[in-house]
């Protein structure tokens, strides 16, 4: 799943390279991902020139001439891809843009889990999940913000940083790393933290993401289409040793995502109710 370190990096490169191009053709191979809330969407996209790239959570939203939008929502296994439009389409691909410099913005998908919205501006709202997303997990949100908007969940805190209600932008690999920096299991229930870790989790929120975007500028070139998460500590390291105090990093499998934690590091009792 693209999270926001990802798609920050993606939404840079693309503010490099398509804004102020123009959609000559729009191709829909995989009509399932696609929702036209503004009319058809082959029609209606040529013509269009791209204006802004815009990222909220794991959402990003690609501004249009003529007040309208496309949003994406890629998912688990959405991709995008910017290449020469002579480049051979792959299985995956769902949506094809041609753009007037003899390039393509393509979306991929080989489950097809992800989906674009084309939208006319003011319809944000018949986008699902978007409205009800919590701050960008970037955006500076408060210490007190933070602490207010916690004590509204209940739940283990791992599930409450994925849901994207509390702050947006935090997925499975991202939520375990940022619990392994602020040294908290990720079975703790929310309302059992104490102040001093809410204060911890707030603050590595952001720094742990912050950290990988610098990453993936240096590593991520012009494939945007591949994750890259080699460099994370303790996400999809189970077996291996923790790189804060030796010990073997613990790795859990519940409804196909993982969770990797440090038993030492992050200590607290696996509870299911």
């Amino acid at each position: 799943m693209p999270e926001a370190p990802d798609l920050e990096v993606i939404k840079e490169f693309l503010d490099q390279r398509v804004i102020g191009s123009v959609i000559e053709l729009c191709k829909v191979l995989r009509p399932t991902v696609v929702r036209s809330l503004a009319g058809e969407i082959t029609a209606g996209l040529p013509g269009h020139t791209l204006e802004k790239i815009e990222r909220h959570g794991k959402f990003l939203t690609i501004g249009l001439s003529g007040e309208c939008s496309l949003v994406i929502n890629p998912m688990l296994t959405g991709a995008l891809q910017y290449c020469p439009s002579a480049q051979r389409v792959q299985k995956k691909t769902c949506l094809v843009l041609g753009l007037g410099d003899g390039q393509d913005l393509r979306y991929l998908d080989d489950r097809q889990m992800g989906k674009i919205y084309y939208i006319s501006d003011g319809q944000e709202r018949d986008v699902p999940q978007y409205t009800e997303l919590g701050p960008d997990v970037l955006s500076g949100i408060s210490l007190d913000e933070f602490d207010e908007r916690l004590k509204k969940f209940h739940g283990e805190i791992k599930g409450v940083l994925t849901r994207g209600s509390l702050v947006s932008g935090i997925g499975n690999a991202y939520a375990d790393e940022i619990l392994f920096a602020a040294g908290i299991s990720p079975f703790r229930k929310t309302r059992s933290l104490k102040p001093q870790e809410v204060d911890e989790l707030h603050r590595q929120s952001r720094k742990v993401l912050k950290e990988a975007i610098v990453v993936l500028r240096e590593r991520m070139g012009d494939d945007i289409r591949h994750k890259i998460r080699d460099f994370l500590k303790v996400h999809n390291k189970g077996g291996q040793p923790c790189p804060a105090c030796g010990n073997n990093i613990t790795q859990l499998t519940a409804n196909q995502r993982i969770t990797s934690y440090c038993r030492h590091c992050q200590p607290g009792m696996l509870i299911r109710n």
